[in-house]
């Protein structure tokens, strides 16, 4: 099964998440979903909740950028994707996934709880 980094490079905590999983011999497939090229999708935003065990992406929400963006906190599940979608800022990183599990590498040890 491959694990999947969503990883930001310039994220000191997200460096971080990749560098406990490489120490700990995992070679995770990355996706840098701060580039246009990679961004994800309200489809796989979705799905990254459902792995998670979330009732809502804002599981996930980095909530002051949220805020900052005029994100009302009011704003339906459905909104919030779409933001998310579209602002790939707006999510908190890094997630680890593999295959049917996901979980929200804060803190960084989280990442290993679904090898």
């Amino acid at each position: 099964m491959t694990y999947i980094l969503i990883h930001n490079p310039g994220c000191g905590s997200s460096k971080k998440g990749l560098e406990l999983l490489e120490a700990n011999g995992v070679k995770p497939t990355i996706r840098k979903y701060m580039s246009a090229a990679e961004r994800l999708s309200v489809e796989e935003l979705m799905d990254i909740a459902k792995k998670m065990g979330a009732k809502s992406p804002r599981a996930f929400l980095r909530e002051a950028d949220a805020k900052a963006a005029g994100l009302a906190e009011t704003a339906s599940d459905d909104k919030v994707y779409a933001a998310m979608a579209e602002n790939p800022k707006l999510i908190q990183r890094p997630i680890g996934i593999n295959g049917k599990k996901a979980v929200l590498g804060r803190p960084n040890a989280k990442l290993l709880e679904i090898l």
